[in-house]
């Protein structure tokens, strides 16, 4: 048995339990949002944040948890995951009362440009996908570019000076195939990803996890020379019928549907009612001429009715993450040279603003369906 604390020790304990109580007050350990509002449950969208995998300290849990979010995504660790790696992850979220509910899963180039050694890299996706089933994990998402455009991308300036980030495809019209990624065509695209699909979606079922392919952003069809398999509407429909499951599923961005020039209630609502979302996108986006020539603007101007989307999202039961990106740029973050990978792109203070924003949008459209 452990010896009885001395009185000196029990002392000591007190006084810095009382400095820290001055420096920090404590939250109560019942603490729950009051019955004012709808809040999430297992049945409904839930609201996501980034996290670090790599680094998850208090600040960072502080930061989150103070603008009520409780669900987070992450890049994942390189591939095959291992199940103890990902467990520790999610048991120390899960004790700062975090859920993780997506990881990107990357790092098979063969497989994307069909080259030899794909059959060993699509073993170590399996082999990921069969760890997430058994902590839990419930979504892994995942590119299929054979090259991103983000060479268009630049900063323009929105109200108040802030930053937003523009695209014209005339910036990446003329540059060539980069040697370690050829030219791949649509077709050869189109027989890879399918090679990948019929490989991987039954370990997924079977593990009870859903994939979600984000779409090409930005959407040009020809990228550095190659085709881009996700770059179209027509393309994401296709891309659910290579294997027909609850697991063959995309994220469905809101704002790459407007780049697109489509209406995103109606294609929420296309691949809602067949279940085929299994990761939301929630931004805004104007356009100037579809698939070529547009900026990503603030989440409350921009041409999608975005309450129109969450409705629909609600409409259609869906109950995974949906995730405010893109946060634009404001002097607040500038300051403190906080900012995302792209131009005119911000950090945690226009994250802040996207996740208020969206978690406005969530609790009406729930309001309004419990009084319908």
């Amino acid at each position: 048995m452990n010896a009885k604390p001395s009185r000196r020790h029990l002392l000591r304990a007190a006084s810095a339990a009382a400095l820290l109580s001055d420096a920090l007050p404590a939250q109560q350990e019942d603490w729950k949002p009051g019955p004012g509002m709808p809040q999430e449950t297992q049945h409904t969208p839930k609201i996501c944040a980034p996290i670090n995998l790599a680094d998850i300290d208090d600040a960072q849990v502080r930061r989150i948890k103070q603008i009520g979010v409780n669900y987070v995504l992450s890049g994942g660790p390189a591939i095959p995951w291992r199940e103890d790696q990902l467990r520790a992850v999610m048991d120390k979220l899960k004790a700062a009362g975090l859920t993780l509910g997506n990881l990107m899963i990357g790092g098979f180039p063969d497989t994307l440009y069909g080259r030899p050694g794909r059959d060993a890299e699509i073993e170590n996706v399996k082999e990921s996908i069969r760890v997430a089933g058994r902590v839990g994990l419930p979504v892994v998402e995942y590119n299929f570019y054979a090259h991103r455009a983000i060479e268009g991308y630049y900063e323009e300036l929105g109200r108040g000076g802030a930053g937003l980030t523009a695209f014209d495809a005339d910036r990446i019209k003329d540059l060539p195939p980069l040697p370690n990624e050829g030219v791949h065509s649509l077709d050869e695209m189109w027989r890879n990803i399918t090679y990948f699909l019929k490989a991987v979606v039954p370990v997924a079922e079977k593990a009870n996890v859903r994939l979600a392919l984000h779409p090409n952003d930005p959407p040009v069809a020809l990228s550095r020379g190659s085709g881009q398999i996700m770059s179209t509407l027509e393309g994401w429909k296709h891309l659910i019928t290579i294997v027909d499951s609850p697991a063959n599923g995309i994220t469905f961005d809101c704002g790459v549907t407007r780049e697109l020039g489509h209406d995103p209630v109606e294609v929420c609502r296309y691949f809602g009612t067949r279940d085929r979302i299994n990761h939301v996108h929630y931004r805004n986006v104007r356009v100037r001429k579809p698939y070529e020539r547009y900026t990503e603007v603030f989440i409350d101007e921009g041409e999608n009715d975005m309450f129109a989307v969450m409705r629909e999202l609600v409409a259609v039961k869906y109950p995974r993450l949906i995730y405010p990106e893109h946060e634009r740029a404001l002097d607040v973050d500038r300051e403190r040279g906080i900012h995302n990978q792209y131009p005119g792109g911000g950090g945690y203070t226009g994250m802040v603003y996207d996740v208020a924003y969206a978690r406005a949008m969530l609790q009406a459209a729930l309001s309004l369906k419990s009084s319908t």
